[in-house]
């Protein structure tokens, strides 16, 4: 391949890792999220901390798997990371689910009265024990 092709090939693909990122943050950002942390924790004085180790996840995350890069952590490193992931997705489908109303729409369509709280509960357990079977017989 000429050398002209791959300067074209690496313009296109930055671009497009560039759009990619900036609708990926922006979406965190119309969610909330970083926002809604630091609200109910309290430091809100932090918040260009959190928004500083999102853009470091990000970028890190990135060079980690373009470049394949193997971090030995073991099985208690794996564990953590599994934790935080999941705090993650968790957080997105919350900030989601609230962003678009979900939850009051399901309560009236149901006739929900009683037992919200609970069932937002098990749903999070079983997806705590999916993931934990997932991981345990390594689908």
């Amino acid at each position: 391949m000429s050398s002209w092709k791959q300067v074209l090939m690496a313009a296109v693909g930055l671009s497009a890792g560039i759009g990619v990122a900036g609708g990926v943050f922006a979406l965190i950002i119309a969610l909330g999220i970083v926002s809604q942390f630091a609200d109910q924790t309290r430091t809100a004085r932090h918040i260009f901390w959190y928004e500083d180790a999102v853009s470091a996840g990000a970028i890190l995350g990135n060079a980690i798997s373009v470049y394949q890069i193997v971090l030995p952590l073991g099985q208690v490193g794996a564990g953590v990371f599994g934790l935080f992931s999941g705090v993650f997705v968790g957080a997105w489908a919350m900030a989601l689910t609230e962003i678009v109303n979900i939850v009051p729409i399901f309560t009236r369509r149901m006739d929900l009265r009683r037992g919200l709280g609970l069932m937002i509960a098990s749903m999070a357990v079983g997806r705590t024990v999916g993931s934990f079977l997932y991981y345990y017989f390594r689908f």
